[in-house]
């Protein structure tokens, strides 16, 4: 387990599941008829672009150097989890705007949970792994 919370490692699994988040929307196996991603939710170009550079953020910042991506861990894991719990409470987040831009989502809480699940386990694996790791070594 150690091995894979190894800063780079783990922005390296970051980097492959932001990549395929920001796919999610093109895959048409994945999509329900009204076009929610595994039934849950709609992502747009926008958000895509939010995943893919993220995703390229994670990439850089394994390649870059250890420290960079203890970085990117810390940074992005507190802002995935919080954005995740705030997910939970409204349906909506602050990264991709949704909380300005549509507000409180009228969906059941069950479904604001489950459309959560991502940013909170993508926000603890990051923080999980950016937070253990020694900044000296």
């Amino acid at each position: 387990m150690s091995a894979i919370l190894a800063p780079r490692n783990a922005s390296l699994i970051l980097a492959a599941a932001l990549l395929f988040a920001a796919a999610t929307d093109y895959i048409p196996a994945l999509m329900d008829a009204d076009g929610r991603v595994f039934g849950l939710f709609r992502l747009d170009v926008y958000k895509d672009a939010l995943h893919v550079a993220s995703g390229l953020w994670a990439l850089v910042a394994a390649l870059w150097s250890r420290g960079a991506a203890i970085a990117f861990l810390r940074i992005f894991g507190v802002l995935y989890f919080v954005d995740g719990l705030m997910g939970v409470v409204t349906g909506s987040g602050f990264l991709d705007l949704s909380i300005i831009t549509i507000g409180w989502a009228q969906v059941s809480a069950l479904v604001k949970f489950l459309s959560s699940v991502p940013h909170l386990a993508l926000g603890a694996f990051a923080s999980l792994a950016g937070f253990r790791a020694r900044t000296g070594a």
